[in-house]
């Protein structure tokens, strides 16, 4: 009986096992590894649009965490192409969430404004575990609203910042001024949320 119970929890821990490492390999559906792989990495992907029904429904989705995997060549072509987005020469972007192009994962791409020559980063599955009481009022814009921009208020002067690198590990970093606001604006899409639901 004891030998019994060791091989159901051996097979068990086998089964988890497995099933780690295939979440690892298949982080995308077929549809989203079809659309990310639907052009090489110097492609800009399609912004999708509030002003389509279709595509603010997906804004409005909730994403799920990305593994950071430079073996996964699915992931490495999602971010290169939000990447060449962001920084295409028609919507010149300060930062980009996954969900905008269509792929509900929590990775972002944000200038930091904060650091010298204003780099752009990736970060997958970012959090802000902190905000400051104090407040800035900022005129922000957004890819996925073309055409509009709006001063918001519930924007916090700093925030305290948790994500994942690329290479898969933990970062833990105090965000302030401009270049926080851009975090919270991209981490919104993240969320469903969009700049207008922040407009007073």
């Amino acid at each position: 009986m004891k030998n019994l119970f060791i091989l159901l929890a051996l097979l068990f821990i086998a089964g988890c096992a497995g099933s780690q490492k295939i979440n690892i390999e298949r982080q995308f559906s077929s549809a989203q590894a079809e659309l990310i792989m639907s052009a090489d990495s110097a492609k800009i992907m399609r912004v999708l649009s509030v002003y389509n029904k279709k595509d603010s429904l997906l804004l409005r989705t909730k994403s799920e965490d990305a593994i950071p995997d430079s073996n996964n060549a699915v992931l490495q072509r999602l971010i290169k192409r939000m990447y060449t987005t962001v920084n295409d020469s028609l919507t010149l972007g300060v930062g980009i969430a996954a969900p905008q192009v269509g792929i509900l994962k929590n990775i972002i791409w944000v200038q930091r404004y904060d650091k010298p020559g204003y780099p752009f980063e990736v970060y997958f599955n970012p959090k802000i575990t902190k905000y400051t009481k104090k407040k800035l009022k900022w005129i922000e814009g957004c890819l996925s609203v073309p055409g509009k921009r709006d001063t918001t208020t519930t924007r916090s002067y700093a925030i305290l910042l948790e994500y994942l690198r690329p290479d898969n590990t933990h970062q833990i970093e105090m965000i302030e001024g401009f270049t926080a606001i851009i975090f919270q604006h991209e981490i919104d899409h993240l969320n469903g949320i969009l700049y207008l639901d922040r407009i007073k």
